[in-house]
């Protein structure tokens, strides 16, 4: 999806020629590949669309390749020269301002440069952490947390209108042995007998919480019946608990707009609705005394129970609900970012999907692999500080918010990933989020001594035509792309691989171009601009992933 001047441009153009050759009467420009060659000689930009239609025109490519040439419009298109390559490859030069005028570009738009309307205000919701509220966010959480949020950023700046949410669970046994738990700790703090639930909770996190309880409501639960025991510890250890949760998502620069409540959904009547929905579609049946759901016929492997005979919901059931209820309130795509262990989730949630009358590609599933920690070769289980799994506070003391994100970010998120502690914490060109920070870094530093030596951006470019300022350009205008693209795959860590490209180009100019040269100032006047926009940006991609941009190092 070409979402930047130049290639739109280029695109229109050959759309153009190929009516003008009486080819087509119309075409989809997103069907039209533009490429940026590897070899400088093939061109600035290339085209296969002659390959593309020999099928459509039975003619040979080469032949249409020179047929659209002669026809296309170089002047409109800023094309210098068009060259046939190969089987029919259209190889084109670009004239010089057409690239220059991409720093005009980034400067004007600064924090802006990048976003795109190619996501026409779709509106999506994005589920992603919604940890059980009973301790503390683990390594899993943290790889959730950071790639949701990143999918987030870039979909906004792609032109989507995102919602981010954080589903609680908050209505399962594991509630209820949070509050067993929290009594039995509470009970402890004022050095009375106690008893921890067979399947409770004994991180430190509980005793500390319980110990706040005391302070705030001193003896009152004590000698309490049951039930109101039950009622207090639950709703305290949820809030507890959950304010937690936020607190270290907020220091991991995730902050959900919506926490949404299981609990909600009983309380509002939303389950037995839903499941109604199901029965009046005719996709429930009852055997061995529990209500089936007939996910079969939409492509499950099995059908799926969702009252047992007890009478008690299986998990399916509030979630469906929940689904139906994220669709009600008027979100066109849903996404969930679930764990490893969430394969066969993705076929029966469709199903539910389809039988409430909505489209199963209305919901989307990323799956997200496991994360092995790595740290001199070795494999880390346990945290350092307590002795237990690793958690997201343990990341961030140890390697720093930064470091974290960007290494979640920068690997395909439904592959395994060994997460290298070592590396991370390398200060070398070997650790992408040192190599792309330090760039940025290099950046500030070169603008603040230019303006030690009073040189200025310049507002006309004609001086720059050395091969490096032309890749970092063309490079720098592929950003617009890059984001349209990242967002609908919702992959992160294609800003990423385009972040560590940036640095790359950046520096490889740098070692072969003098930006401060006071013998040659206007040139250093120009080459300042490209270094400016060059940081914005890095600046900006850095943001998509929530990575900060240094000045210094």
């Amino acid at each position: 999806m070409a979402v930047n001047k130049i290639e739109i441009a280029l695109k229109e153009a050959l759309k153009k020629a190929m009516v003008k050759c009486n080819f087509v009467e119309d075409y989809e420009i997103n069907q039209i590949t533009i490429e940026i060659p590897k070899e400088k000689s093939h061109g600035d930009y290339s085209t296969n669309i002659a390959m593309q239609l020999t099928r459509l025109l039975r003619k040979n490519p080469r032949m249409i390749a020179e047929q659209l040439i002669e026809a296309i419009d170089k002047e409109e298109a800023n094309i210098d020269s068009i060259e046939i390559a190969g089987p029919g490859f259209i190889n084109m030069f670009m004239k010089k301002d057409a690239l220059t005028s991409i720093i005009k570009e980034v400067l004007a738009e600064k924090d802006d440069y990048g976003k795109s309307d190619a996501g026409k205000g779709i509106k999506y919701n994005v589920e992603f952490v919604s940890a059980n509220p009973t301790g503390d966010l683990h390594l899993g959480h943290a790889k959730g947390a950071a790639v949701g949020d990143s999918i987030c950023r870039i979909m906004s700046a792609a032109g989507y209108d995102v919602t981010r949410e954080y589903y609680i669970n908050d209505a399962g046994n594991q509630i209820y042995n949070l509050a067993l738990s929290l009594y039995a700790r509470y009970r402890e703090a004022f050095g009375l007998d106690f008893e921890l639930p067979e399947d409770g909770y004994h991180g430190q996190d509980i005793k500390d919480i319980a110990v706040k309880i005391k302070e705030e409501v001193g003896d009152k639960y004590l000698n309490a019946d049951h039930d109101e025991m039950i009622a207090f510890f639950r709703k305290e250890g949820t809030k507890f608990e959950l304010q937690k949760i936020k607190d270290i998502l907020k220091e991991f620069r995730v902050v959900h707009d919506v926490w949404f409540s299981e609990t909600s959904l009983y309380e509002n009547n939303k389950i037995e609705p839903t499941i109604q929905k199901l029965k009046d579609q005719g996709y429930t049946y009852e055997s061995d005394g529990a209500l089936w759901f007939k996910s079969t016929e939409f492509g499950d492997d099995k059908d799926r129970v969702l009252i047992k005979s007890d009478g008690s919901y299986t998990y399916l059931t509030p979630d469906i609900a929940y689904h139906l209820n994220k669709l009600d309130r008027g979100y066109e795509y849903l996404v969930d970012l679930l764990g490893a262990d969430h394969h066969g989730y993705i076929n029966r949630m469709k199903a539910a999907i389809q039988a409430l009358g909505y489209n199963s590609d209305q919901l989307n599933i990323d799956i997200l692999q496991m994360v092995r920690m790595m740290e001199n070769g070795e494999v880390v289980k346990m945290s350092k500080r307590t002795g237990n799994a690793i958690t997201i506070k343990d990341l961030i003391d140890d390697i720093g918010v930064d470091a974290t994100r960007y290494f979640f970010a920068a690997k395909a998120a439904n592959t395994p990933y060994d997460f290298d502690l070592t590396l991370a914490k390398s200060k070398s060109n070997d650790n992408p989020v040192y190599y792309a920070q330090y760039a940025h870094a290099r950046m500030c530093s070169i603008l603040r001594q230019a303006k030690e030596n009073d040189i200025t951006i310049a507002d006309h470019f004609e001086l720059l035509v050395n091969d490096k300022e032309m890749a970092l350009l063309k490079h720098i205008n592929e950003f617009r792309n890059e984001i349209a693209d990242s967002a609908k795959s919702r992959s992160p860590h294609k800003i990423a691989n385009y972040i560590q490209r940036l640095a790359q180009l950046f520096h490889s100019f740098y070692n072969d171009c003098y930006v401060i040269d006071k013998e040659h100032i206007e040139l250093s006047m120009q080459r300042l601009a490209l270094v400016e926009a060059t940081r914005i940006t890095l600046k900006n991609a850095l943001n998509l992933i929530g990575v900060e941009a240094p000045e210094k190092m």
